[in-house]
């Protein structure tokens, strides 16, 4: 098993661990609502202490219920995660792009692919030449200059230039 392998699975089992031991180990089991959102628990440890307070503002929109505020909490922590993911791709996505621009010869350095050994740098074939056989070319017949398909010529029309 890879290293990336073996931290994702790890990860993966403490957030199962964080999921289940509450459940298993009986915690909340004394209170009415086992798991309610600490503004709920704020709200009343406020009321409790401090009988007479007064809220400086309400809600802008109260869902009707309990299980609509959940399902809108849960979309909005979708959507974080959605954009997160985004986000961190991107970042990701770019750098391997980066990379890769890094790693790869400039355009001016790389050999021609009709050529085998022709380096610019080294000179190379001269153009109109045919380079010599190689001993990996055994069996390969070897093209001659302007032996193309129709209309590949030099001078031609239709050779890209």
């Amino acid at each position: 098993m890879s290293r990336n392998a073996r931290i994702n699975t790890l990860l993966l089992l403490v957030v199962v661990a964080l999921a289940v031991l509450p459940l298993a180990l009986g915690m909340g089991d004394h209170k009415e609502e086992p798991f309610t959102g600490a503004d709920s628990q704020a709200e009343t440890a406020i009321t409790e202490t401090h009988p007479d307070y007064e809220p400086w503002f309400s809600p802008l929109y109260e869902p009707p219920s309990g299980e609509i505020e959940s399902a809108l909490f849960s979309l909005q922590a979708a959507l974080g995660a959605g954009v997160l993911a985004y986000y961190f791709g991107l970042r990701r996505g770019r750098r391997q792009g980066e990379a890769r621009a890094q790693a790869a010869p400039p355009a001016g350095d790389r050999p021609d692919p009709g050529l085998p050994d022709a380096k610019p740098s080294d000179g190379g074939v001269p153009d109109g030449e045919v380079p010599a056989a190689q001993p990996s070319d055994a069996g390969r017949p070897v093209a001659k200059a302007g032996s193309g398909p129709a209309g590949t010529e030099a001078g031609s029309p239709r050779t890209p230039a």
